[in-house]
């Protein structure tokens, strides 16, 4: 039997499988987004998939730069909350 991959969420350090996980990633061009399908090239970072985890990430996103290696503008983190919520919204 496959052992699944296992990554931690970079607000609560939780580890967890990795399609339990939101995955957000920094491309070759620079652009910052979410990840769904976890197959985008480029460094992600990974957050779990519950409001608290990613509100409480997102106020500061200071984890989230870290894991990323890049400073986020306001502008990004505004987008990463509406589509990481909008999709937690919409998967339950």
């Amino acid at each position: 039997m496959k052992k699944k991959p296992q990554r931690s969420c970079v607000s609560c350090r939780t580890v967890r499988d990795k399609n339990d996980l939101l995955r957000i990633v920094v491309t070759p061009e620079g652009e910052v987004s979410y990840d769904p399908t976890g197959k985008l090239a480029g460094r992600g970072a990974y957050l779990c998939r519950n409001e608290a985890c990613i509100t409480a990430e997102l106020k500061k996103a200071a984890r989230l730069s870290k894991g990323l290696k890049k400073p986020l503008t306001d502008e990004e983190i505004g987008e990463l909350a509406q589509t990481l919520l909008g999709s937690i919204a919409e998967n339950g």
